[in-house]
């Protein structure tokens, strides 16, 4: 069964491997029309270290997504995460030969290039470069220079940076489970698709994504994205500590965490025990509530704290940086019992949970509508928003054919026709993954 307006979204995370099938209703939502799930074996902190295992898991999903849908499934935009990705704040410029004539694409084409050949550490490599405010002649806080006139451009630049050893790796395994990578994106700005509104990006908001394996930070203020950071702890870490710190074994410590886990001891009584099956005709093992809970707090503050120290380094104390719209939590473990009052507590900033319900259909399956699956919710959107442009495109280019255009364009229009910073970020990945 073909259908051209039909994407697929694929989220390879540590804990879990996501594929979800969807197309856009006629009211502009994301209907979900098939969900694959698989354990993610191979992916330790978001880095692919088993690629035969990763394969088998990708492999698993789609094709449960495959059974669920009715769809062949053959193109995918994948997220990428992981402790190897950083970002950096950049400033350049470039002296136009032609001050008379005014800014166009290709002007700002060749400043980000120039930023591409910034000099990075042995094994890294710049994926992704993302304009924020203009400067033109000394005059500042430009958003779209396009159509000015100036002979000297000069931007600040969101520089995100990652091991292409990582990167190459997730492709080798999309290549091998028979997949053909479509696009590939940031998951702190997948997720932030999904769950964050315009006007909490225009106030100023960071966006905590708390996963199996890493905590994901995207800051935006202005609408544009200022700050990224991957902190290498996750859900997996408190998983761990609940394991050693009462001596059971992993399912039974995830199990503990989900039903019983709290971030804030306070709210237990030394009273409440809860009763672990004991392991083969072993007595059961008796855990006190508020011993769980300070275990899981002590991971928590701490996950929280260097998040927090974060924001701080990007500037959140000044009047101009402030982040009015506070926190949103999402990802698996923002669903933890109580986590919204620590993270309050610790930071001071408002917060709230971020649901990707508001961007799907009313008949969405409430599973998918949970925290847990807002970056494959958010890569989902990001692969019909490719499908939309791709087939605006094709329309435009037939229409051109019949209709010349006129020298005489718009700035609207060069505008339009820009490419967005996504694809020029995919464009670059697609380029590491075929030098493999």
């Amino acid at each position: 069964m073909e259908n051209t307006n039909i994407s697929v979204g694929l989220d390879i995370g540590t804990t879990k491997i996501v594929a979800l099938v969807g197309k856009k209703n006629e009211f502009n939502k994301v209907e979900i029309l098939g969900v694959g799930k698989s354990k993610s074996l191979g992916v330790h902190r978001g880095v692919v270290n088993n690629i035969t295992q990763t394969i088998q898991s990708i492999q698993q999903a789609v094709d449960d997504a495959k059974l669920n849908s009715g769809h062949d499934i053959s193109d995918v935009v994948v997220g990428i995460a992981g402790q190897h990705i950083r970002s950096i704040q950049h400033s350049d410029y470039i002296t136009r030969e032609h001050p008379e004539e005014v800014i166009d694409e290709d002007d700002i084409q060749e400043l980000i290039q120039q930023v591409y050949k910034l000099v990075m550490l042995p094994g890294e490599e710049i994926i992704h470069v993302l304009p924020q405010e203009y400067k033109v002649d000394g005059q500042a806080e430009i958003k779209e220079p396009v159509g000015m006139h100036g002979g000297r451009l000069e931007a600040n630049f969101h520089v995100v940076v990652g091991q292409v050893s990582s990167i190459k790796n997730i492709g080798r395994c999309i290549k091998s489970a028979g997949l053909n990578m479509a696009n590939i994106t940031l998951e702190p700005l997948a997720s932030s698709e999904a769950v964050l509104s315009y006007e909490e990006k225009e106030a100023g908001v960071a966006l905590i994504d708390i996963g199996g394996g890493t905590t994901d930070l995207a800051i935006f203020k202005d609408g544009i994205i200022r700050h990224t950071a991957v902190i290498p702890f996750g859900g997996n870490v408190v998983t761990e500590d609940i394991k050693e710190g009462c001596s059971i074994i992993e399912k039974q410590a995830e199990l503990l965490k989900i039903k019983f886990g709290s971030a804030w001891p306070g709210e237990n009584k030394e009273t409440e025990i809860v009763s672990i099956p004991g392991l083969r005709g072993r007595d059961p093992k008796e855990i006190s509530l508020k011993t769980l809970s300070k275990i899981i707090n002590a991971r928590i503050v701490e996950i929280i704290e260097q998040v927090f120290l974060e924001i701080k380094n990007y500037g959140h104390n000044e009047q101009k940086k402030k982040l009015i719209a506070g926190i949103v939590l999402t990802g698996g473990g923002s669903q933890l019992k109580h986590l919204k009052q620590l993270v309050e507590y610790i930071t001071g900033m408002d917060t709230r949970v971020g649901f990707p319900s508001e961007h799907l259909a009313g008949d969405t399956q409430e599973a998918v509508s949970s925290p847990l699956f807002a970056t494959s919710v958010g890569l989902l959107m990001s692969a019909l928003e490719d499908t939309k442009l791709e087939e605006e495109e094709e329309a435009s280019a037939s229409s051109d054919d019949e209709n010349p255009v006129d020298e005489s364009e718009s700035v609207k229009e060069v505008a339009i026709k820009r490419k967005s910073i996504l694809d020029r970020f995919g464009e670059k990945l697609k380029e590491f993954l075929d030098n493999a």
